[in-house]
């Protein structure tokens, strides 16, 4: 009852009418940075930061944490209308958001897509509020062999339960792999894959190839077919809202899913990018419809929606309690706790209980203001696609063209958006997956790092990742995804023996 009792207090210190309205305009900044390509929650934070100098820290974290939620509200805009990520955790929304919008459902997903980013936030605002203790306690038992076993449950997650050829699975993540070790080995300090270029030295940045793969891939695949845009007579209205909502309810076991998997991944921390892999591919798994995961399910929609809000919302959580940013944007608003005079730690719950049950009740007013605001301008937003394909294609062009330069202030990042792109257009050709090239990308070097550091503890003995419970068991469940479609197989012709080895009963003369 503590709990409730802080949260109460918290709720009275949020409730001013400035508070409020930093809320409204962070979730405003926060949809705009989601819908551009290449800012990120995490640059967008990083940009407006000093705006929040003069504010107090309450105000200023309130205002700075609606503007990630608004990014992650906003990035599912531009992946549902037009194929674009316009944040890394919203590439699994494309894989049935953009299918639905050409089917003229723009309205219902995007609806399926804010409403479900609304409930994972909710679950995961409820674990902060109720489970901190127990949630720090338990993140603090993670070394190298379990945030490796993470990773891996994720990639195995992913091969497992991926629809398509397995080959080409492994070939499309096997690039991202040799992707994702380009630049300085963070182990040894050396060099590789960089052929003697100091641009390469950094590396090939996530977001340059997903705005590639994604954004320029699509556009040249749309101009091959003729300059237009399908889903242009889309239809959005109240009524479609409330048909949308009438639906969500029977995918309750989902949302739950993903919730708990988002949870899981954003306090371990793994992210919410994984996270909404992990939830779309476990959805597609369990779902009746799992074969139609990918022409426009709406369940394919809500599960990964829900897993990235709810990991970019607990990730805060580490951040809080133990010091240690769950996500990029977490460690942002780490940098300016700090600047603010704040040392976040266990001791913050009780030096500064204002300020943290200040900050756990705007989560949950922040998300509902979030779900309001963008709602009431999904219309704007569905005006999008009346513009003509022949206009707005230059436009989004310039606009990913100007995403992937903000990255590092350099040319050499649009060639590379530009090669991405084309490699995205051969890989649509070839019906070989993106989606796995890029989880790769994003995570390989952290599975890399997290894999030759626990190599170093063990001297090599791979024993390590069943050295206690808990690595053992994730790494166990990992292995039994990978092998799934063997098992299944395996388990089918069993079943089929054992059927014709049964005696047939003949019939009494």
């Amino acid at each position: 009852m503590e709990e409730i009792s802080a949260l109460f207090q918290g709720f009275a210190v949020v409730l001013s009418p400035m508070n409020i309205l930093l809320m409204f305009v962070g979730i405003v900044l926060g949809v705009l940075i989601g819908v551009l390509p290449g800012l990120g929650g995490a640059n967008g934070v990083a940009i407006l930061l000093p705006l929040t100098f003069t504010m107090s820290p309450t105000s200023a974290i309130i205002m700075l944490s609606c503007i990630y939620w608004g990014a992650l509200f906003g990035g599912a805009i531009t992946s549902v209308l037009f194929n674009i990520p316009g944040e890394p955790w919203s590439v699994a929304t494309t894989f049935d958001g953009y299918p639905m919008a050409q089917q003229g459902r723009a309205g219902e997903a995007l609806t399926a897509a804010f409403t479900s980013s609304f409930v994972g936030a909710f679950m995961a605002v409820l674990m902060i509020t109720f489970l901190a203790p127990l949630v720090a306690k338990f993140a603090l038992k993670f070394g190298s062999p379990e945030f490796f076993a993470v990773y891996f449950l994720t990639f195995c997650s992913f091969v497992g339960m991926g629809k398509g050829s397995p080959f080409k699975i492994l070939t499309s993540m096997a690039l991202g792999f040799a992707l994702a070790a380009v630049g300085m080995d963070t182990v040894t300090g050396q060099l590789r894959l960089t052929f003697g270029s100091a641009e390469l030295m950094r590396g090939f940045d996530f977001l340059i190839a997903v705005i590639g793969l994604f954004g320029i891939g699509e556009i040249l695949l749309s101009m091959e077919e003729g300059l237009r845009f399908s889903g242009k007579n889309a239809r959005i209205n109240l009524r479609v809202v409330l048909d949308t909502w009438k639906k969500l309810p029977q995918y309750w076991m989902t949302s739950l899913r993903s919730s708990l998997i988002g949870i899981w991944m954003g306090i371990t921390p793994g992210g919410a990018t994984p996270a909404s892999f992990m939830g779309y591919g476990i959805a597609k798994k369990t779902s009746r419809n799992g074969a139609k995961f990918g022409t426009g399910e709406i369940e394919g929609v809500v599960a990964p929606e829900t897993a990235a809000h709810a990991a970019g919302t607990s990730a805060l959580l580490p951040m809080l309690a133990l010091g240690i940013p769950g996500s990029p944007t977490a460690a942002v608003l780490l940098g300016g706790l700090l600047i603010w005079g704040l040392q976040p730690g266990p001791l913050l719950f009780v030096e500064q209980k204002d300020f943290v049950w200040g900050l756990i009740a705007s989560m949950y007013l922040g998300n509902i203001v979030g779900l309001v605001v963008v709602l009431t301008t999904v219309p704007l937003f569905a005006s999008i696609l009346r513009i003509p394909f022949a206009i707005i294609a230059p436009v989004i062009i310039v606009i990913c063209a100007i995403g992937a330069y903000t990255v590092h202030n350099a040319m050499l990042d649009i060639w590379f958006m530009l090669m991405f792109g084309a490699v995205g257009y051969l890989f649509k050709k070839l019906d070989y997956p993106l989606a796995p090239l890029v989880l790769a990308l994003v995570l390989g070097d952290k599975a890399e790092d997290a894999f030759r550091q626990s190599m170093l503890v063990s001297q090599g003995d791979l024993s390590i990742m069943w050295s206690n419970p808990l690595v053992g068991s994730i790494t166990t469940l990992a292995l039994i995804l990978l092998f799934w479609p063997l098992i299944s197989k395996g388990w089918k012709k069993l079943s089929a023996s054992r059927r014709e080895e049964l005696p047939v009963e003949r019939p009494v003369d």
